[in-house]
């Protein structure tokens, strides 16, 4: 098999395309388009910059397209072949994610009409979460308003959760059913997810990728009161709070870096907004390690992705001090050379790192999908 994998953001067109997907699969090809649309830019429009992915890449025998699609709503619990009922349906959900969804459906309207005879396929951020019990996935708000308005707790960055608890169960030999584990995927965007036999049992996003962890730009949990006084007392427009909490908050409203290297190098520098911010985000992730445990029960691991998660062992110390009473010790040196298990010998819980690859997910539940329609 052969396939490509398009991950099309509001200003950027992430591809990559793999050969033989399973065991052995190669990436034959990747790259990214950037700053579409904006001056300067690689290219004009999605349309301009899909046409140049496809005329410079070996698209000789094609199997089939895959798609990153943020939000899948209720309807989508599983990668999903496209046709137009399907889009129908995604475009319906763009309310619940107006920053990513409409990014996702212009590259899936380019692929579709530049590649009329590929198969494409759906993978949504949103389906490996689709396991959570009620419990875990209910706001206890007025429950009719709730239903009607499909205000519930989605949960996202499924396939990097979906991979990297998989592959941790692999690098330390368990069956994954009878493994339990806290991922945590701390990029730009970080979230935390609990997953028991396989399965995805609690997240820290909600209905929105805005709530949870500290991110670059995004607040995380805030007491919902925060609003009205910003809107009340600070004057602020509905459009305002939208931007302040998802442009201008986390790691960038505390200390003006949304990016955790130059964070830790003001940290190290002395400086006490940045020394702030760290604290603040290491702290949040620990609070939601500890309510993780206890939902789970019991815990088989912990284990860091993402760009921060991987490389960054100050985060990883700083997130997991204090869980020595818990069974989660670390080894220093483990720990500052990113070993694939960075927890002390003998540790009741292992701590692992584990870099994610959201791409190679998204193509094996592609090929899922054509082997089943095959069948």
């Amino acid at each position: 098999m052969r396939i490509l994998v398009l991950n099309s953001g509001s200003s950027s067109l992430k591809y990559r395309l793999f050969a033989q997907v399973g065991d052995g699969a190669e990436t034959v090809d990747r790259g990214l388009v950037e700053r579409i649309g904006e001056p300067g830019g690689q290219a004009p429009d999605h349309a301009a910059a899909l046409r140049d992915v496809l005329g410079r890449v070996d698209l000789t025998g094609l199997t089939a397209v895959g798609h990153r699609v943020v939000h899948g709503g209720t309807e989508f619990t599983a990668p999903t072949l496209l046709d137009d009922t399907v889009v129908a349906a995604v475009h319906r959900l763009v309310p619940l994610a107006p920053l990513h969804n409409p990014a996702n459906l212009t590259g899936i309207a380019v692929a579709r009409q530049l590649l009329p005879d590929v198969p494409q396929v759906a993978v949504f951020d949103t389906a490996f979460h689709a396991t959570m019990p009620p419990a875990a996935r209910t706001y206890a708000l007025d429950a009719a308003l709730a239903d009607r308005l499909g205000i519930r707790r989605y949960g996202f960055h499924g396939t990097s959760h979906a991979y990297v608890s998989r592959r941790t169960a692999e690098l330390l030999g368990r069956p994954p059913e009878r493994f339990d584990l806290i991922t945590l995927h701390l990029g730009n965007g970080a979230s935390a997810c609990a997953v028991s036999g396989g399965r995805s049992v609690a997240t820290s996003m909600g209905l929105s990728p805005l709530a949870g962890l500290v991110m670059g730009s995004r607040s995380g949990d805030l007491d919902p009161a925060v609003l009205f006084h910003l809107h009340r007392v600070g004057g602020l427009s509905v459009d305002e709070i939208d931007e302040l909490l998802n442009q201008r908050s986390g790691l960038r409203g505390l200390a003006g870096d949304n990016d955790m290297r130059a964070v830790l190098r003001r940290r190290a520098a002395g400086d006490p907004a940045a020394t702030l911010a760290f604290d603040v985000y290491c702290r949040r992730i620990t609070e939601y390690v500890g309510a993780y445990l206890a939902v789970l029960g019991r815990l088989d691991a912990i284990t860091f992705t993402g760009g921060v998660g991987e490389h960054s062992p100050d985060v990883r110390a700083g997130a997991l001090a204090g869980l020595t009473g818990l069974g989660v010790i670390l080894d220093p040196e483990r720990n500052r050379v990113s070993a694939p298990v960075i927890s002390a010998p003998g540790a009741p819980v292992t701590v692992c790192v584990v870099p994610t690859d959201e791409e190679r997910e998204i193509a094996e539940q592609v090929r899922t999908v054509l082997v089943g329609d095959a069948g």
